[in-house]
């Protein structure tokens, strides 16, 4: 599985907000990953409508966690953010080649596809997420 620049951007959004005891802000995100705040925007855009980020606007307005970091699986997130995690078409229909009927291939891929979700599902955001004092050092450079 590839991951698209967009659930890249959803990961690194979440690490980031899981960091953060305050709200942070879209141009902050995208000012320590040097990626454009557009980018961002949207990404921040999708994680809200899927309930992982909440978007205060005004005033002491911002960005932040929806959830609480041990509550979000690594998987569900690209779950939620790709539209295919199959390694090859043939995986996820019936109808991709000749010889589906009797391809051992896609069985195996099929297993692959599934102890690689289980593991993406077994790992929390909070485990992957970063010291807030190491951001903050790349944040200050």
């Amino acid at each position: 599985m590839k991951l698209t620049t967009q659930t890249d951007y959803a990961l690194r959004t979440l690490m980031y907000l899981a960091t953060r005891e305050t709200r942070a802000n879209v141009a902050g995100v995208a000012s320590l990953f040097n990626i454009s705040v557009n980018h961002v925007a949207k990404v921040v855009n999708l994680l809200a409508r899927e309930g992982y980020v909440r978007s205060i606007r005004g005033v002491g307005g911002g960005i932040e966690l929806a959830v609480r970091p041990e509550d979000v699986t690594i998987g569900q997130v690209i779950q939620t953010i790709e539209n295919d995690t199959h390694l090859l078409p043939c995986v996820g229909t019936d109808q991709s080649c000749a010889i589906h009927s009797f391809c051992k291939l896609s069985g195996v891929l099929a297993n692959a596809e599934r102890i690689q979700m289980d593991y993406l599902n077994s790992v929390t955001l909070a485990d992957v997420v970063p010291a807030r004092r190491q951001l903050d050092q790349i944040d200050t450079k």
